[in-house]
């Protein structure tokens, strides 16, 4: 389970033998249901998970309503980092869509990983760098993208989760109701 785990690092970062072994133990293994929380609203996240199987969703609840702002996937990391890295309350809900096994680092030994792998640290900070490029194209494309756009970009990045998500969370992460996004299918699929 553990090897989809050193790819993802080793395709940042070098690896000996003895970190490979170091990661196999401070990772550990954890199963989620489907429809549970790997992190819940005003729990402090206190692990980074790596996705061997199933799928996750990132939302917030405001006023009652779910909006959808990230999903993840198989060799996909997943994290609150806003509560992980100050280790306060999160505003954000992660869930999981499918059952998944996940592979977690606590808060604690991820110090340990950033202390004990040579290139742990760099291997910190390229993650960070990722996630908050991300967040910034996100945010922009939020602020400037028609929906129509948005969808086509989530079409085009993960053409496999179509079938994966429903089209309910597919409309709340481009920023419709379910209708609109209906609309916006039938639209672009007559463009094709």
């Amino acid at each position: 389970m553990t090897e989809e785990l050193i790819t993802s690092i080793q395709s940042l970062i070098d690896l000996n033998t003895r970190e490979k072994d170091c990661i196999q133990l401070l990772f550990k293994k954890k199963s989620i249901k489907k429809g549970d929380f790997f992190l819940a609203e005003g729990q402090i996240c206190k692990h980074v998970g790596f996705i061997v199987k199933g799928l996750i969703r990132y939302y917030i609840n405001h006023d009652g309503e779910d909006k959808t702002y990230d999903f993840a996937q198989e060799n996909d990391f997943v994290c609150n980092n806003e509560s992980f890295i100050p280790q306060i309350p999160s505003t954000k809900i992660i869930q999981a869509l499918e059952d998944c096994d996940i592979l977690q680092i606590s808060y604690a030994d991820l110090q340990v990983f950033y202390s004990s792998i040579r290139q742990g640290e760099r291997f910190g900070r390229l993650v960070i760098e990722k996630v908050f490029i991300k967040t910034l194209q996100d945010l922009s494309s939020f602020y400037t993208d028609t929906p129509e756009y948005r969808y086509a970009q989530f079409i085009k990045r993960h053409p496999d989760l179509q079938q994966r998500i429903s089209q309910y969370h597919i409309a709340s992460y481009v920023g419709v109701k379910p209708q609109s996004l209906s609309r916006i299918r039938k639209r672009i699929s007559k463009l094709n």
